[in-house]
């Protein structure tokens, strides 16, 4: 029992998304199909080990 509320929430959630419409930036996915990114978009690189790394040294 008590599966009432977390249907109806689930239910709920689910017509949201299926009937929303949400803001689209069409230029932003028009450059990113083309393969296209500003700086801005870009991530910087970042180094997944050099905390490890520090970690071995310690």
């Amino acid at each position: 029992m008590g599966r009432g509320r977390a249907k109806a929430k689930q239910t709920k959630v689910a017509r949201q998304l299926k009937y929303s419409t949400p803001n689209t930036d069409l230029e932003r996915l028009q450059r990113e199909l083309s393969g296209q990114s500003s700086p801005v978009d870009r991530p910087d690189p970042v180094d997944e080990w050099a905390d490890e790394d520090e970690w071995r040294r310690a």
